[in-house]
């Protein structure tokens, strides 16, 4: 019959150098982050462009570097007297396009 041995880890300690070399490798070529499939991102759309999410539809009236400036038309959600209306979201927004 064989017996289980416990193996012993050879593994070496990660120091902080080595943190910053991996996050400095992995950033090298920039991130870049893609929507979905089927759907873009707001900042993506044209300005007056209708779309969707899973809650609410809506009209894209302007853009900044960070976030968009949206018209909330429907609704689905249970407050939704506070999200009607000019409302400001983030660009990295995943929209359906209307």
């Amino acid at each position: 019959m064989n017996s289980i041995k416990s193996k012993k880890s050879s593994r070496t300690p990660i120091t902080p150098r080595r943190i910053n070399n991996l996050v400095k490798k992995a950033l090298a070529n920039g991130f870049e982050s893609k929507p979905a499939q089927g759907k873009v991102f707001l900042e993506s759309l044209e300005l007056g462009s209708l779309f969707a999410t899973q809650y609410m539809k809506g009209v894209l009236i302007g853009t900044t570097e960070s976030s968009a400036v949206v018209v909330i038309t429907e609704c689905n959600n249970e407050d939704q007297s506070f999200w009607l209306g000019k409302r400001r979201i983030s660009c990295k927004t995943e929209v359906e396009k209307l």
